[in-house]
């Protein structure tokens, strides 16, 4: 399991993880690691995954890179006032989207261990206020692993395409389950197995900026969220997303699937997974 890897190989991992996002925080991000996934790829991902043109208009230039793997803003159905935690959120995009969605009494904290990440989302603070009239959303330097929020303060914890990239996934939905209120939400988008990766595939760093190497077994998640005290747990694959994700000119993609065995596809062992759980109210 991820979960078990041992603390020198779990810092390399988080080294590749942060080296690999804050390149892509630096040459303005997009779908790849690199620039080359052409004009509106990010809006292409964003539109493909269920986010709205009213939803992408708000957004601070350059919050949307592409980097999604579904819409939890969309499945959380955020009520005005709630307090919502982001993990891993990059650029901004889901905070921005989801700050409208909460008004001017509720709040939301975006977390990222990349530096370079939490300062590119900060400099979009300006442009969503004017456009929105809100000063309802931060974002705080740290990783998933030790969320800098406190014990019980959040009505929703969200993240799009970054829990897979955890090399402590347990200890991770260990503190979602500490900061949520009682009775709290999730809504979580994720890269998930269908059937373990060829070892070729888990050996290209490449697939880990990519969110595939991490992906963990759904059943896995479903054990992982029951330990942390998560009640209500709905597990919805996507596995079509995965598929269509060939079409978006992603070269790191496709030297992926240039390595699955003869045949096979993509969306054969990956899926893009909603979750959907709460915190028992006891």
């Amino acid at each position: 399991m991820v979960g078990d890897h041992s603390s020198d190989k779990k810092e390399q991992i988080r080294e590749a993880v942060r080296e690999g996002y804050g390149k892509i925080a630096k040459t303005g991000g997009s779908c790849c690691s690199s620039s080359c996934c052409g004009s509106g790829a990010a809006e292409k991902v964003a539109q493909g995954v269920g986010y709205s043109e009213a939803e992408l208009a708000v957004l601070p230039e350059g919050a949307n890179m592409g980097l999604s793997c579904g819409n939890p803003t969309a499945i959380a159905s955020l009520k005005p006032g709630e307090v919502v935690l982001d993990l891993g959120s990059g650029g901004g995009f889901d905070v921005f989207v989801a700050g409208p969605k909460v008004g001017p009494t509720g709040r939301v904290i975006g977390v990222d261990m990349t530096p370079d990440m939490v300062s590119k989302a900060r400099r979009g603070i300006a442009a969503y206020t004017k456009h929105t009239g809100l000063d309802n959303v931060e974002f705080r330097l740290g990783e998933i692993e030790h969320l800098p929020a406190a014990d019980a303060s959040v009505d929703v914890v969200i993240s799009n395409c970054v829990l897979n990239l955890s090399p402590d996934k347990p200890q991770v939905w260990r503190e979602i389950g500490r900061v949520l209120k009682p009775g709290g939400r999730i809504a979580i988008s994720d890269l998930a197995l269908l059937m373990p990766l060829p070892q070729e595939i888990l050996d290209m760093v490449e697939s880990l900026i990519g969110c595939l190497a991490g992906a963990v077994l759904v059943d896995e998640t479903r054990a992982m969220a029951e330990a942390a005290g998560l009640v209500d747990i709905q597990l919805k694959p996507k596995s079509g997303y995965i598929d269509s994700m060939m079409d978006w000119n992603d070269p790191l993609f496709h030297k992926i699937v240039e390595n699955l065995p003869k045949g096979a596809k993509a969306g054969d062992y990956v899926t893009s997974l909603e979750v959907t759980a709460r915190k028992g109210s006891r």
